[in-house]
């Protein structure tokens, strides 16, 4: 049941760039994090083949980019080549959207499954062979090596002049083989196309014989088939007539060229769809004999159809050629998350400069509000250095990419209930995985790590990475790490390889506008509230959140070392006596908000708070 499997072909590890499935998730290569769909995912984005091989290739590529920098640049100058030749691009497009999965026929036909859609559809995909590989007859790169495949052509001239075009999915309905390729075949269904003819002809030379006019040749299923003559006309019955059948007003005869030819058409349905059926298999066993040759030309063409699909995403979308270098540097100018820009109209993605080395800048703090577009920097980094590292064009106005070897991803937060893990319990599994194989070549993307436990101990456990990760092995790693804890911007004033940025945003008019521009620098703000507010948080409760962050800030603290807490909304300043955090005579919906972190909250997060805080002030 495997013959059609040649070999199993190991992926080696050393030579591809290695990511775990929690990254793969988090960066959404081939499926969204929130409802698990194709659409929305890079590989959505980026699948523009026209074979259901280029496709599969496309995707493998994608979850095993490259690592050798020769490799990477070999498959980048074939991508180049095909986008300064649109016409051969759109040409090659053209003749692949005629070739159906070849992979999948070869293996219904050795499994010896293959009915007479699927020969036409081999057919029909060999038929192309000759055409690309004159296409590719002068060109360079990878394309030169790829245009010298197998044409089949053997192959495909016995199903061209055997296999019928409209060829059936049953196979014992006849209809499989053309006329001209067998001569019994042909002969059995030019009996049966031609039998009613050659019946009418032979009643009509015995009527001329005979004299008889109204002798006429009839069948029936118990005698088969006869000559009827009235008996006003048995007078003139030649000798040659055998009696067969006796009725009242008539008498049915046989003779010797009317028996010959029921025992030619007697059973040659039958003949034929067996006969037909026959011829089909032996085909089919003959394309089975073929079948190392056609996997090795499905390799071709998918690479054809990959290659093809990069150049065409990277004319369509105006991506450019990336730099790879055996360095250590990424940099990046104006790049852009290749999702998102693509749900978004023309021109209004804001893009952003990323500068990575281990020199200046190997760990970058992002600090910012939520909503910012702080993740979105974070994945499209990644994201462009994969599909660097795959050999296709990246969203950006120039990168330089030194080949990393691993890129891992922690970002959002989930449960595994399943599993009986917490949030903080998959964040910290995670965070522990990085920081037990992450190495010098490899790129980290840290999304708000120690958000799913107390400030404190978040923050603690915040700067011990960061620190693990700036000193690994002597040299470092290459880090990107959004943060809502702006203590972390502290950690650039102790090593000079640790740089500080922030998210951009603008206060009008009591709230703040996102600008989504990445600036040097860190920031002591993180416009959480005004979050809420814009998250439509009742103003009433924004206002009081407002006065209870004034207090905390103003550093006014119980014995405990707690923040205290105004008991009434109008008071601003904390008098002796007050409630503390815990306070009981605090209404349900501020003792709820001052149990959260806003810069802890997700959009989806955030969202669900407002409808608790909105249920929870309606019934006070």
């Amino acid at each position: 049941a495997l013959d059609h499997i040649e070999r199993l072909t190991p992926i080696e590890f050393d030579h591809v760039l290695l990511m775990d499935d929690s990254s793969r998730r988090n960066l959404e290569l081939t499926q969204t994090i929130t409802g698990g769909v194709r659409e929305g995912s890079l590989l959505d984005t980026l699948d523009l083949c026209e074979t259901p091989m280029g496709a599969r290739l496309l995707k493998k590529n994608l979850l095993f980019p490259l690592r050798e920098v020769e490799d990477i640049r070999q498959r980048l100058d074939t991508v180049e080549q095909l986008c300064l030749a649109p016409r051969l691009r759109e040409e090659l497009r053209e003749l692949l959207t005629k070739v159906y999965d070849l992979e999948r026929l070869n293996g219904r036909v050795v499994l010896g499954t293959a009915n007479g859609r699927d020969l036409t559809a081999l057919k029909c995909s060999l038929a192309q062979l000759p055409k690309i590989t004159e296409k590719l007859s002068g060109a360079d790169t990878l394309l030169a090596e790829l245009g010298t495949m197998d044409e089949l052509r053997e192959l495909h001239t016995l199903l061209e002049v055997a296999i019928r075009e409209d060829a059936p999915v049953t196979l014992r309905e006849g209809n499989l083989i053309k006329p001209g390729y067998n001569a019994e075949l042909d002969e059995l269904v030019s009996l049966l196309r031609d039998g009613k003819a050659l019946i009418l002809g032979l009643e009509a030379r015995e009527r001329t014989r005979t004299g008889i006019n109204n002798l006429k040749v009839g069948f029936n299923k118990i005698f088969g088939y006869y000559i009827e003559i009235s008996r006003g006309q048995l007078g003139h019955v030649p000798d040659d007539f055998i009696r067969k059948q006796t009725l009242v007003n008539a008498e049915r005869f046989i003779t010797p060229e009317l028996k010959e030819f029921e025992e030619k058409v007697s059973g040659a349905q039958e003949k034929r769809l067996e006969l037909e059926y026959r011829l089909f298999v032996a085909i089919r066993a003959a394309a089975a004999q073929a079948s190392s040759r056609i996997l090795q030309a499905a390799g071709r063409l998918a690479q054809i159809d990959f290659f093809c699909c990069l150049a065409e995403v990277a004319q369509r979308y105006r991506y450019t050629k990336p730099v790879i270098t055996g360095g250590e540097a990424i940099i990046i100018t104006e790049g852009r998350h290749p999702v998102i820009e693509r749900s978004l109209p023309p021109g209004r993605f804001v893009p952003n400069d990323i500068h990575l080395d281990q020199e200046s800048e190997e760990i970058l703090i992002i600090t910012g509000p939520n909503m910012a577009g702080k993740s979105t920097v974070l994945r499209q980094t990644a994201l462009i250095t994969l599909m660097a590292q795959m050999g296709g064009f990246v969203p950006a106005a120039a990168a330089e990419i030194g080949v990393v070897d691993r890129i891992f991803t922690r970002v959002g937060a989930s449960d595994n209930l399943r599993r009986g893990q917490s949030t903080f319990m998959v964040e910290m599994n995670e965070t522990a995985n990085i920081l037990n194989n992450a190495t010098e070549r490899s790129l980290v993307i840290l999304d708000e790590i120690g958000r799913g436990t107390s400030t404190f101990d978040g923050l603690s456990i915040a700067w011990a990475v960061a620190e693990d990760l700036v000193n690994k092995n002597g040299k470092g790693v290459k880090t990107i790490f959004a943060t809502h804890y702006h203590e972390l911007t502290e950690l650039a004033a102790t090593n000079s390889r640790v740089k500080n940025y922030n998210i951009a945003v603008r206060e009008w008019n009591d709230t703040i506008i996102f600008l989504h521009k990445l600036l040097p620098g860190g920031t002591n703000r993180s416009y959480g509230i005004q979050v809420a507010a814009l998250a439509g948080v009742p103003a009433k409760v924004v206002a009081r959140a407002k006065e209870l962050l004034h207090n905390i800030e103003q550093g006014e603290f119980n014995r405990q070392g707690e923040p205290r807490i105004a008991t009434s909304p109008r008071k601003k300043k904390q008098q002796p006596g007050q409630l503390s955090l815990f306070g009981i005579g605090e209404p349900q919906a501020v003792r709820r908000l001052r149990e959260i972190n806003p810069d802890a909250l997700s959009p989806r997060e955030a969202l669900d708070l407002l409808y608790e805080l909105k249920r929870l002030n309606d019934a006070e």
